[in-house]
């Protein structure tokens, strides 16, 4: 080779190292989204602004339905190590809940450099995963929607995406998880809904030069390395978080409306990362706002139909003005009765949300009271599974599952189609209402109890079974203003006799039988 041809060979790979690596690039993709994204906005009903989807409206349906399943299900399931943010706490050297993700990276895979998250993927083989067996456990269980994760903070969507190699149609898996799940449940007369928490992924990896996540060719998994991810603090999101730049929210809105018309969802649920102040911002100084109202409006514009009910979208904090959207609380519940209609999204583990070694679940009957809680309060609850990487759902998830179906096939009819009453109960217990809250509450004792209504049925819960087989109604007193009809009947769900009660103005005591009607909280259903 000539002097000549060498120094320009040189020259053509220095300059190519100046520029951005392709997988840093807005994807081509997104472009033309955005264009029919924007075309289906103008043709209305919704707008892209607050007023206009204030209009919004609940289909009744999600009001009756009150019990869904969530799933979280993805890469993350691999390692099985602490929780469903190993792909993020594997790269900060820093306890998280007690465990070091960092230093079990290290100690089980190796160097970050080596092997990074991305060399999960291909470990993710989802060889034994059954839709239908999956659906069928949930119709078991009492459901009626199920909402698996479409995309998580990693970056791996679990469907055929169009924005990103990185998907399980593509790896790992190498099927389109979502499809197959939206299929069965349906064909299982439950609704199907998707959630997303890719807004995150933008703060999600923390970057040095010794991991691979800072390799620009990741980018699309990873998201670009920007240099606040490289910063010492940058572990810290929730006191420096970088607000979203353009192309992450153009990506952001893209990759959403391809679910609403891939998918064709009855719920959308979004997690934190569309409010980067989270608790702090309102919809009003929102920097994720302009994409949450085209979001929005592409949502409800796309199913707005005479034969189909409007779409649902779950939000939290407040990234939405109430009316506008769902709100849904995490890990926590209401104090009172929250007029516009909410949801609390739990797991049966209380210590991830993913699947791992040694979780921490939850008593039935503790999952349950809370359900019963909840719909007292105007609210339904989306109760979340984490299956493991092969496919299979635990048998410690299964059989709670069980237990719950088995509670609400005898006390179904006082939670579906039911509504909240003039108050929500009594009795001593209060519950947890800060944001992931829940480890705070107390167990409910005999004397809790709570309220549904249907067609002038009062339904009373009792939350823990009396040791004297006794409960007195204090709220169902003679005389009381809450309930000054006359009492005609009062049957227990799930026992064929009569009950002996009697009622003063110290309230309604009812003798009840020495077994219990059903494991759990039992329910009075008062007649006038």
């Amino acid at each position: 080779m000539s002097m000549l041809a060498c120094i320009t060979l040189q020259t053509a790979v220095a300059q190519d190292q100046t520029k951005p690596h392709p997988a840093t690039l807005p994807h081509p993709e997104v472009e033309p989204a955005l264009k029919d994204i924007h075309a289906t906005i103008a043709e209305g009903p919704f707008e892209a602004d607050w007023n206009s989807l204030e209009k919004y409206e609940i289909p009744q349906w999600y009001k009756d339905a009150k019990f869904g399943i969530f799933i979280h299900w993805g890469a993350y399931s691999v390692p099985a190590y602490g929780s469903e943010w190993y792909p993020r706490q594997m790269y900060i050297n820093r306890d998280r809940r007690g465990d070091n993700f960092f230093q079990h990276h290290i100690d089980t895979y190796g160097p970050h450099k080596t092997f990074g998250y991305k060399d999960f993927i291909p470990q993710f083989k989802a060889e034994k995963f059954d839709a239908e067996a999956w659906a069928q456990l949930f119709k078991d269980t009492g459901a009626r929607y199920v909402i698996p994760v479409a995309e998580h903070h990693d970056g791996f969507p679990m469907y055929d995406c169009a924005f990103t190699r990185w998907d399980a149609s593509e790896m790992g898996p190498k099927r389109d998880v979502i499809q197959e799940l939206s299929e069965a449940v349906r064909s299982e007369g439950m609704k199907f809904g998707v959630s997303s928490h890719r807004a995150f992924n933008w703060m999600f990896y923390v970057r040095d030069e010794s991991f691979d996540n800072a390799d620009p060719q990741y980018a699309d998994l990873y998201g670009r390395p920007m240099p606040f991810l490289f910063e010492e603090n940058a572990w810290d999101y929730q006191h420096n978080f970088t607000p979203q730049d353009e192309q992450f929210k153009d990506d952001w809105l893209a990759r959403s409306c391809e679910l609403v018309d891939k998918y064709k969802p009855d719920v959308f649920w979004f997690d934190f990362g569309i409010t980067p102040k989270h608790g702090d911002s309102t919809y009003l100084n929102n920097t994720y706002a302009e994409h949450l109202q085209k979001f929005a409006a592409y949502y409800y514009n796309k199913t707005t139909a005479k034969d189909s009910d409007l779409g649902i979208i779950n939000y939290k904090f407040n990234a939405f003005p109430e009316s506008a959207a769902v709100l849904d609380k995490e890990r926590s519940k209401m104090a009172e009765i929250r007029k516009p209609f909410w949801q609390t999204d739990t797991a049966v583990s209380s210590s991830s949300w993913g699947y791992t070694q040694n979780q921490r679940y939850k008593s039935p009957e503790r999952l349950v009271n809370d359900l019963v809680d909840i719909v007292s309060k105007n609210g339904c609850l989306l109760l979340n599974v984490g299956p493991r990487a092969d496919g299979t759902i635990p048998e410690e998830d299964q059989a709670i599952l069980k237990a719950i179906g088995d509670w609400l096939k005898i006390n179904g009819e006082a939670i579906y189609e039911t509504t909240y009453w003039k108050t929500f109960g009594e009795g001593p217990t209060s519950v947890s209402t800060g944001h992931v809250s829940e480890s705070k509450d107390k167990p409910f004792t005999s004397e809790d109890l709570r309220f549904t209504t249907r067609d002038n049925v009062l339904y009373v819960h009792g939350l823990k079974w009396p040791e004297d087989n006794q409960i007195t109604i204090k709220t169902l007193a003679q005389g009381s203003d809450l309930y000054p009809e006359e009492i005609n009947t009062i049957q227990l769900l799930g026992f064929d006799k009569e009950l002996n009660w009697e009622r003063n103005a110290s309230g309604v005591t009812v003798s009840l039988p020495k077994d219990k009607a059903s494991k759990f909280a039992y329910v009075l259903k008062v007649t006038q």
